[in-house]
């Protein structure tokens, strides 16, 4: 008996580690529900309920290949080592399989589960399969990871050209075995339902993020380059939620990407190179995650940024948190968040910038944050995300670069249109007007949206003087973008 342990693969097609249970005999699947590991790892609400929506879909898919789908219990990783043994022996299984992951304590229970297991004389097999590139084959020539995404890239693109990751076969049916599915519950305690209208944009299910995948590739992909930063226009994929939770594979989204490319990375159409970088981007982020695991311990890549004065700014961080800073833009983006569990990746970084360089508040809290309310919540995308907006991380923005998030509005939501959406006070105001409601005095009937929290020049300036003070900091000038 061959048992696979899913976790962030809940798919049936291109799934290594299903894929080589089933090549190695009869086969049953089991999900581990972890709510208390779940919270310790800020994982959100609307994020557990789609990992609970697709292990429905995935369950009926399993069954009607014959393939049980077991649900177990280890409320903390560290229970899941006896959880898994105690049903191994229960099944007489043989072997475990399980697609590997790579934050600190992941790493750590997958190697508690393996010890017990091999010690009980039960063989385990990891899978490569979240990556395209096993962490620890792309390293720099002196033998270390790469710190830089741009070099990293060029390593990626030359081992791409040599040999392209082949998508692996899909599980045929196997003979019916008398072992039952469990049902899978609806929702876990301690992680509200979200709303049905949270819901409906994104269904669950392998045939939605497919769906999704061809969509974007046969009618956005050749303008993702020129759209992608305009966050009221349908310029990206919406797959990050379903890659995040394993629905669609990075092998699957590659493959689409070269079909509608002639096969080309790094040439071709733009939108396609430009859609092939963001997925080594994400590749990039979570060979990090192996390479320097302090990053998973809530520290800083620099660690000399570990010495940046922080402010201890309360009200200003509930300010940001709750959508009522003042400025029209930052506002918008996080009623987003708030409202749908997603936010346009360009203004990730300009509210991460904000909160990071006009507030000075310290990074992790703005990481936490957005963990606790993204549907598509990834340690490595999100630490290295915000890492970048507050300078302290690999390839991170210079320190005297600081978005300013009024010329950002006025350049990527140039009308007003994704501002006004969220903000519907501001419907009102002329496409000059929105982006800078407190340039005229509370009038034009907006006099219950707040007020700017901070001065954006004055700010700057703070922040700059925290970084330059820092002892490694080189002296510089400054620039805004």
């Amino acid at each position: 008996m061959q048992l696979i342990w899913l976790r962030s693969d809940l798919r049936l097609h291109d799934n290594t580690a299903l894929s080589a249970a089933v090549q190695r005999g009869p086969t049953v699947a089991v999900y581990l529900l972890s709510p208390e590991q779940w919270l310790a790892h800020d994982d959100a609400p609307c994020k557990v309920d789609f990992w609970l929506r697709n292990l429905h879909a995935l369950s009926r898919a399993l069954g009607q290949l014959n393939i049980a789908l077991l649900i177990r219990s280890a409320s903390t990783w560290d229970q899941a080592p006896q959880v898994l043994l105690e049903l191994c022996r229960q099944l007489s299984v043989r072997m475990l399989h399980f697609n590997e992951e790579y934050g600190v304590h992941e790493s750590r229970r997958d190697a508690a589960v393996t010890r017990v297991l091999e010690d009980a004389d039960i063989s385990v097999q990891s899978h490569l399969d979240q990556l395209l590139f096993q962490p620890g084959s792309v390293l720099t020539k002196s033998g270390s990871y790469f710190q830089v995404f741009s070099q990293f890239r060029k390593v990626c693109y030359s081992r791409l050209h040599s040999a392209l990751p082949a998508l692996v076969s899909t599980p045929k049916a196997q003979t019916a075995m008398p072992i039952s599915t469990d049902p899978v519950p609806r929702h876990i305690d301690g992680f509200p339902v979200p709303s049905q209208t949270l819901r409906d944009l994104w269904p669950a299910g392998e045939d939605e993020a497919l769906r999704r995948l061809e969509q974007f590739t046969d009618e956005h992909i050749n303008d993702y380059q020129s759209q992608r930063d305009f966050p009221a226009k349908p310029g990206t994929s919406q797959l990050s939620p379903y890659l995040a939770a394993g629905v669609i594979s990075p092998r699957q989204c590659l493959h689409a990407a070269l079909r509608c490319n002639q096969g080309e990375f790094e040439s071709g159409n733009p939108g396609a190179v430009t859609w092939i970088n963001e997925l080594l981007w994400r590749e990039f982020y979570k060979h990090i995650l192996v390479g320097y695991p302090r990053v998973s311990r809530h520290r800083a890549f620099r660690p000399e940024t570990e010495a940046v004065a922080w402010r201890d700014a309360p009200d200003e961080l509930a300010a940001w948190q709750e959508a009522r800073t003042g400025l029209p833009i930052i506002d918008a983006a996080m009623r987003q968040l708030l409202e749908t569990g997603w936010m346009h990746n360009r203004l990730r970084m300009v509210v991460a910038m904000f909160l990071t360089k006009n507030l000075l508040i310290d990074w992790r809290e703005g990481e936490r944050f957005f963990m606790r309310h993204l549907i598509d919540g990834d340690l490595a995308a999100n630490n290295g995300g915000w890492q970048w907006s507050a300078s302290t991380g690999t390839d991170a923005a210079p320190y005297f670069r600081i978005f300013n998030p009024l010329s950002q509005s006025e350049r990527f939501d140039a009308e007003g249109r994704f501002i006004k959406h969220w903000l519907p006070q501001l419907a009102g105001l002329n496409k000059k007007q929105v982006h800078n409601p407190a340039a005229m005095g509370g009038l034009f009937g907006v006099a219950d949206y707040p007020a700017p929290i901070v001065n954006l020049s004055m700010s700057r300036d703070r922040a700059l003087a925290a970084f330059k003070a820092l002892p490694s900091r080189a002296e510089g000038g400054g620039s805004d973008e």
